[in-house]
């Protein structure tokens, strides 16, 4: 299995990243550093700490035999603590000695990681009750994050020694404690639960390298139907990516990862009370069956049932499952493209919509998992915080810790959450679909309503951002590096990007050599900024441009929806020819023996 699946055996990569550390008790601890020769210090001790994708897998593994030996209950001599650490963008700086990257586009995953999401709120809704005012991590008016350090243990009593273990580390080398979080599965029935009562965590994607593919069916995980294989370089830097540009990245990023923390509270009563308001007028108008209730509108609203089942596997009631089975992932849209019975504003659909997204009414197919929907995917390690509600008890803070790593920032975790989950015109339909009625904003969305009608409703917001940051994952190695402060400021020479067809950019995307920054606008101009981002070339298309792409004959091209080119360089007839953007800021097309066929004439 080894030679097969090679991440599985990966000391560099962290483990809480493809592994998971899958612990039922977690802390994260918010760290700023005193004093950089201490914080390195402290990073030396810590690092030999941190676990490894491969002593994490083997664990699972074990744990997960054991589990099925025990029918479904958690083997009693089985235990570990992990712990993971990563860095903000100040939190980097603090331990290089400066910038830690040297190349920081515009609309790229960099400034992203550079910005902080509380700079980013208005992409990310995080408006009005969720804005970085009211936060209690991670805005700017409050004390800065530097590190998170997350420890998940198997037992509240492991937890409780290594969080004091760390602690002292800290107090040691004058680390100090911004905020701490705790979370922790819920108990008894509630295990695997989020607040709002449903399965949570259920559609994970599997990993190239990492996962067995199935024999049969190799683009899916083996023994789970549905779960698709990712490529690798959509969740670990320096790994190939699925049909997507791939952003330059210094070296000693490899084997890292981008993660995002978010609070989300959850206010559980006045979700509940909505859906079973919603549902009392949706059956007086006659719009819902007799028989629907809280629970079977709250089941459109998620895509699933409380217990994990999948609303396109049973319409009309819940089907539990045994306490060792698995919770189907096997879902499929393809004969529900209109969402008639799972709508299209469920938060299944908004946040992966398979194989069911017909970006327009006038579409003629879906559109494809493999190259457009697969890069979107993000791998999420959330866990609840907080008491499980109770109507009997003093009210107390609950919600969900979301955490998820991908590989762009932009590209994975903000466009799902900016495009998708917030955009109340996606997928595009004449009656406006609306947002995601669990984490999205308030807003009117569509109700499938008889045999081809929609019925208005108005959804209030019931999750509130209560703390966010944008983080970085290094590797074991590049945790030495920075904890030794061998790692040079700006993270080391630019180099000149050089790509080969077919090579497609949309919009937003962008090529960077630091002087050289080839971006497919929004507009639909391609153009070329320099490293200050100043316009020095353009071409001159607009908004029917759809997508720029170095085509197999050996032209750039920038192309209409219909496929049309709208302007092309005067190349075809080159196979074999590549992309080139050059740190002397001009961007070439050279033949596949190195002669000079195009550029934009933009060195300085």
């Amino acid at each position: 299995m080894g030679n097969e699946l090679p991440l599985r055996e990966s000391t560099e990569i962290q483990g809480d990243i493809l592994a998971g550390f899958k612990k039922d008790h977690v802390r994260l601890l918010l760290l700023r550093f005193g004093d950089r020769r201490r914080a390195r210090a402290w990073l030396g001790r810590l690092r030999h700490r941190i676990a490894t994708t491969a002593d994490v897998a083997a664990f699972n593994s074990a744990f997960s035999r054991a589990r099925r030996t025990a029918e479904g209950a958690d083997p009693v001599d089985a235990a570990a603590v992990w712990r993971g650490v990563s860095f903000t963008y100040p939190g980097l700086a603090e331990l290089i000695g400066g910038a830690p990257l040297t190349d920081v586009p515009a609309g790229s995953t960099q400034e992203a990681l550079a910005q902080g999401s509380a700079r980013r709120k208005d992409l990310l809704g995080d408006t009005g009750e969720s804005d970085p005012a009211h936060w209690l991590f991670g805005a700017g008016h409050q004390e800065p994050v530097h590190a998170v350090l997350t420890i998940a243990a198997d037992r509240p009593a492991d937890l409780r020694g290594a969080v004091e273990e760390e602690r002292a580390e800290c107090e040691r080398h004058r680390v100090f404690l911004v905020f701490e979080q705790r979370g922790a599965t819920l108990p008894g029935h509630r295990r695997g639960q989020e607040h709002f009562g449903f399965r949570d965590g259920v559609s994970q994607p599997g990993v190239r390298g990492f996962d067995p593919p199935d024999p049969v069916d190799p683009v899916h995980v083996k023994g789970k139907p549905g779960t698709r294989l990712i490529a690798a370089g959509e969740f670990v830097i320096g790994h190939e990516p699925d049909h997507r540009v791939v952003t330059w990245l210094p070296g000693w990023m490899r084997d890292g990862s981008f993660q995002v923390v978010r609070r989300l509270a959850q206010d559980v009563p006045g979700w509940w009370a909505q859906a079973e308001e919603h549902v009392r007028e949706l059956r007086e108008a006659g719009l819902v069956p007799p028989h629907a209730t809280g629970p079977w509108y709250a089941a459109r609203l998620m895509g699933r049932w409380p217990s994990g089942t999948p609303l396109a596997h049973s319409p009309d009631r819940d089907v539990p499952l045994p306490p060792c089975a698995e919770v189907s992932n096997d879902v499929t849209f393809a004969d529900d493209l209109d969402g008639r019975l799972t709508p299209l504003f469920s938060h299944l659909r908004k946040t992966n919509p398979r194989d069911g997204l017909k970006a327009t009414e006038d579409d003629e197919a879906a559109l494809a998992q493999e190259g457009i929907l697969d890069g979107r995917r993000v791998l999420r390690r959330g866990i609840p915080f907080g008491p499980p509600y109770d109507p009997a008890a003093v009210d107390t803070a609950r919600g969900l810790l979301f955490i998820s790593y991908q590989s762009d920032l932009i590209a994975q975790f903000e466009f799902i959450q900016r495009t998708w989950v917030e955009a109340g015109d996606f997928p595009e339909r004449t009656s406006p679909v609306g947002r995601d009625p669990v984490i999205g904003g308030a807003g009117s969305a569509s109700f499938p309503a008889g045999e081809s009608d929609f019925h208005q409703v108005e959804f209030k917001k019931f999750v509130r951002t209560e703390g966010s940051l944008y983080t970085f994952v290094p590797s074991l190695s590049a945790l030495k590096w920075l904890s030794q402060g061998v790692i040079p400021v700006g993270g080391g020479p630019l180099e000149d990007q050089v790509f080969s067809a077919p090579l497609t950019l949309r919009r937003g995307e962008v090529i960077s050599s630091g002087k050289a920054r080839l971006r497919f606008q929004e507009s639909g101009d391609l153009t070329v900024h320099d490293e200050h981002e100043s316009e020095r070339w353009r071409s001159g298309t607009d908004s029917g441009a759809v997508l720029a792409q170095l085509r197999p004959s050996g032209e750039l091209a920038v192309l209409s929806a219909e496929g049309e080119p709208l302007w092309a360089t005067p190349t075809a007839g080159h196979p074999g020819a590549t992309l080139v953007a050059r740190t002397t800021g001009d961007v070439e097309i050279r033949s596949a023996e190195g002669e000079l066929l195009w550029h934009t004439d933009t060195a300085h």
